[in-house]
């Protein structure tokens, strides 16, 4: 018998014990979720494939860019490719619609070149398609130079 009470007094002393944890828990009040400081959220993911369009490209490269606060991610020019993207105001047809001039031949070899993510807060998805790759090394600037 006495074996049996002091299993039943252990028992009962871990079920209080879960039960005060529990309530201890439900009583916390919620943390709000953190908004990760003074800048709007920018985490981009930018892609360079063979295609006529986005359905059938097939990615040949691909990086990540953040510009929050400064530049990062895996471009291999960050803060370039952020300061042209906040000289234009995010709008990613400033940035591949800007042609430096350069002559190229007329062969059709398209080239797509799209823009994932969020940019200062706002959710962009963005495809450009490039008649050839003299056209996109023309006209890609700082932001799909990778």
């Amino acid at each position: 018998m006495r074996y049996i009470t002091g299993g039943i007094a252990l028992g009962a002393a871990l079920v209080l014990g879960a039960l005060a944890t529990t309530a201890q828990a439900a009583a916390a009040p919620a943390q709000p979720a953190r908004t990760g400081g003074l800048y709007a959220p920018t985490a981009l993911v930018l892609t360079v494939g063979q295609g006529a369009g986005r359905a059938d490209a097939t990615v040949q490269r691909a990086v990540t860019l953040s510009c929050t606060p400064g530049g990062a991610g895996s471009h291999p020019n960050p803060k370039a490719a952020c300061a042209q993207l906040r000289a234009v105001s995010g709008e990613f047809s400033e940035v591949t619609g800007a042609p430096d001039g350069r002559l190229c031949t007329k062969e059709w070899n398209p080239l797509v070149v799209t823009a994932d993510g969020v940019w200062q807060g706002r959710r962009v998805s963005y495809t450009h398609t490039f008649a050839n790759p003299c056209e996109l090394t023309g006209g890609q600037g700082a932001v799909f130079e990778f």
